[in-house]
Formats: structure tokens, C-alpha cells, sequence
């Protein structure tokens, strides 16, 4: 895949011109070496095509729904008047769940598995590396993967003509939000499971926030109730921010969505490197 050749040869022009900044032990330095290892690793493995794997399932849920339900449904107005099809509508939803799956597939069963099962972060410990910059590296990777899934997905959706490039570009910082947010949540959820068998839990978690979140039908036009819940949510934040910029329709209120998200990232960080360090470094 293009990632497994690119990256590498991105990190090692970066050593030949200053050093290696990433095997700096304090600061951002201990965070990227934390990511330059999960490079490293994934070069030598199938792993990209496992993340290849990945970004087909909310592709064929634009394919199915959005394109193939959207002929009957028709056209939808947005609460500013803009009229847009059913797959303009259902596409950025596919994509804010694209990055939130990327980012939740690094952030759980594979973290949960380098610190419970491997004990890989009981030798990374035992250097200068604190836990909270690995847990901002293994942030660091989860985001890189959801990246690779927007930037593919916003290439469909231009291909198809549910967005223009220019917002398409416009758009890309926000998944990179998205992931942040969701990928320091499924860091610190991680670092209070206590068994394989917990992300039965998780999932069925994680498929109802794709299923609710405003993704197929408006938030608008949900009982009260189920609305205020909604809002809650992580994952409609994110599809309302997403389709704001995609639809080229963004406002002043989408801030609240991205105080939100900036404020999950914050949080679930914190907790996940507070709780990393009581669990590893006793």
C-alpha cells in the first residue's frame, strides 16, 4: 500500500536532515518515537491491508444507503434552506464514521492488547518515555490511520459529486478533530476493560452511535427527548460538523461542536495517561 512506502521514507528524510528528533526522550520527541515504532512494525506485517480492509464498510453504506435507499428518498433540506440529495447527505456521516472507526480500531483492541497482553509499554516505561506520551503517540498512529480513510472517502465523495475539492480540503482538518476525539476516548474506555470479552460492549456501543447520530435521517426530526440524548453523543458532533463543511454550508454554530470534540480529546487523554501510569508503573 502507498502508506507502508511513503511514511517510512518521509521519517527517515527527516533523520538524515536533523537527526532523529522522534528518539527525543521529553516532549513531543517521546510521543513520536512511540508512533515511529508502530511504523516501523507495521512495515514489516500485513497490516495495511487490514487498514485497506477498513475503509470499505462505509463505503458500501454510501453505495447501498445513500445511493441505492436515496433514490426513493429524494432530495432534503437542511435547516438553512440548501437543498442537497440523500447521498450528499448520508455521505458525510459515512465519513465522520469512517475516521471514528479508524481511530477506535488503534485506540482499543490493539492498545488494549500492546498494554494487557504484550506488555510492549512495560519496556517503553522503563525509558525516559512518560505514559502520557504514549499515550499521545499511540493517539499520534490512530490518527494517521483515520486519516488515510478521509482522504480516501473525500476522493470518493468528489468523484461522485457530493462535495467540491476546495471544501473536500476544507473538511480534512475537521476529520482530523474527529479522530483525535474519538481516538483519546477509546484510549482511556481501554484502560478500564478488563478482558477481550468487554468489547462485545464496546461494539455494540460504537454501532449504535453510527446507527444515531444523525447519520440516515436529521437530528431534527427526533422526539425531544431522544434529541437532548443525541446531542450527548460524541459521533453527532462529528457528523454535524463534517456535513456542515461537505455541504459547503458552515456556520458559526458548528463552534460548539468542534468546543466539544477539542474538549474529548483533552479529557479522554488525560484519563487515559492518569490511568495508564497507576496500571504500568506500580
Amino acid at each position: 500500500m502507498v502508506g507502508s512506502a511513503v511514511l517510512p521514507r518521509i521519517l527517515a528524510a527527516v533523520e538524515r536532515r536533523g537527526g532523529n528528533p522522534f528518539a527525543a526522550p521529553g516532549g513531543l520527541g517521546g510521543a513520536l518515537a512511540v508512533t515511529r515504532r508502530n511504523v516501523v512494525a507495521a512495515r514489516h506485517s500485513a497490516y495495511w491491508w487490514v487498514i485497506l480492509s477498513g475503509f470499505f464498510e462505509p463505503v458500501l453504506y454510501l453505495l447501498s444507503i445513500g445511493i441505492g435507499v436515496g433514490a426513493l428518498v429524494g432530495d432534503f433540506r437542511m435547516p438553512d434552506g440548501k437543498v442537497v440529495s440523500y447521498a450528499g447527505f448520508v455521505a458525510p456521516a459515512m465519513l465522520a464514521a469512517s475516521a471514528m472507526n479508524g481511530a477506535l480500531a488503534e485506540t482499543t483492541m490493539n492498545f488494549f492488547g500492546k498494554m494487557k497482553y504484550m506488555h510492549l509499554y512495560d519496556g517503553v516505561l522503563a525509558t525516559p518515555i512518560t505514559p502520557m506520551q504514549v499515550a499521545l503517540g499511540e493517539l499520534i498512529w490512530a490518527l494517521a490511520r483515520g486519516l488515510i480513510y478521509s482522504v480516501a472517502f473525500l476522493g470518493l465523495m468528489v468523484g461522485l459529486g457530493l462535495t467540491t475539492v476546495g471544501w473536500a480540503l476544507a473538511t480534512l482538518p475537521i476529520t482530523v478533530l474527529v479522530g483525535f476525539g474519538f481516538g483519546s476516548l477509546g484510549m482511556a474506555v481501554s484502560t478500564f476493560l478488563r478482558s477481550f470479552q468487554d468489547f462485545d460492549y464496546l461494539t455494540v456501543t460504537q454501532f449504535g452511535l453510527f446507527l444515531f447520530s444523525g447519520t440516515f435521517a436529521p437530528a431534527g426530526d427526533l422526539h425531544p427527548v431522544l434529541r437532548v440524548l443525541l446531542e450527548i453523543t460524541p459521533l453527532y458532533h462529528g457528523v454535524e460538523l463534517v456535513r456542515g463543511f461537505t455541504i459547503g454550508s458552515p456556520t458559526w454554530s458548528l463552534c460548539w461542536h468542534v468546543a466539544y470534540l477539542v474538549g474529548l480529546t483533552v479529557a479522554g487523554l488525560s484519563v487515559a495517561g492518569r490511568r495508564m501510569g497507576r496500571q504500568l508503573l506500580k
